[in-house]
């Protein structure tokens, strides 16, 4: 039996998170690998998530097809920020708004990645996505809205110029001019000595949470939130071509992103997308080092 091996945990479940926290495949820095494996392993993870994602899907499902059947459109953009900020500092882990808040920077330094490195004036600093909080205040004032169309926009700009043969806003840059400098990651302040009568894991939080996303957006609103899930498959493309690196490629989810639809488990996706993202972060982390001059810090 190898060192490796022999200093592993005997316990089944003990073992499937040590594989997990070594496995050299898994595209993430080891810290952020830490919270998540925290995350995972909290009780309401293993006790409360698997009912919640049902009685959560049922819930949507019945205020979507309501909302679809009233003739009145109407949305509750404050009362849903509220909601959820409230819901955060009381039930939901610091870990788990930890890993929420990240996800807000990560994508964003994704988008101004793309958007500093096109070749027009796209790529120019005004042009830049400024959605980056550290705190759980900073979630309110419409930032999940921001956070979707954000996405939209910078997604438009680049690619809308690419159609009807004409000249794209994508191209491959030589690795020594791609600017990495938007990839920091600033301090995050989850509000830890708040009083919290749960500490929810983030997919049981999700879960929650996309009832009163459901019931405060108009069904249009909320179409489009979930589509914009599937715009993963865009971004990686586009950070492939940027960086003329096809490992990106090989993150691309399933799923075509002509096809519009809502009746999907959305706490899921929103899970799988927040990895992606991570993914695609961490390594331009590592192509920026490997791009570094020699002897640099």
């Amino acid at each position: 039996m190898s060192d490796a091996s022999a200093t592993l945990s005997d316990s089944a479940v003990d073992l499937l998170w040590d594989v997990i926290a070594a496995d050299p495949s898994i595209p993430m820095d080891a810290d952020t690998l830490s919270l998540v494996i925290r995350d995972q392993r909290s009780r309401s993870r293993a006790t409360l998530y698997p009912w919640i994602r049902v009685l959560s899907r049922l819930a949507v499902t019945l205020i979507l097809a309501g909302k679809r059947a009233c003739p009145v459109r109407f949305s509750a953009h404050a009362t849903m920020d509220r909601m959820c900020l409230w819901f955060l500092r009381h039930f939901v882990s610091p870990v788990a708004v930890t890993l929420l808040i990240r996800h807000f920077i990560i994508e964003t330094n994704l988008l101004n990645f793309c958007v500093r490195n096109s070749p027009h004036a796209v790529g120019a600093s005004g042009s830049d996505v400024h959605l980056r909080p550290t705190t759980i205040a900073e979630l309110g004032n419409g930032a999940v809205i921001e956070h979707d169309l954000n996405v939209y926009r910078v997604l438009f700009a680049l690619g809308g110029h690419g159609r009807n043969g004409k000249a794209g806003m994508v191209r491959q840059r030589d690795p020594a001019t791609l600017d990495f400098g938007m990839l920091d990651i600033p301090a995050i302040h989850p509000e830890p000595h708040a009083h919290r009568i749960l500490r929810l894991d983030i997919q049981t939080a999700l879960c929650l949470m996309n009832i009163p996303f459901a019931a405060c957006l108009t069904p249009d609103e909320y179409r489009r939130a979930v589509h914009s899930l599937r715009l993963d498959t865009t971004l990686l493309h586009i950070l492939a071509e940027l960086t003329g690196d096809s490992t990106f490629l090989a993150w691309r989810p399933a799923g075509l992103q002509v096809r519009v639809d809502s009746s999907v488990d959305v706490p899921l996706l929103v899970y799988e997308h927040a990895v992606l993202c991570e993914y695609a972060h961490f390594r331009l982390g590592q192509l920026r080092a490997a791009s570094a001059p020699r002897g640099s810090a």
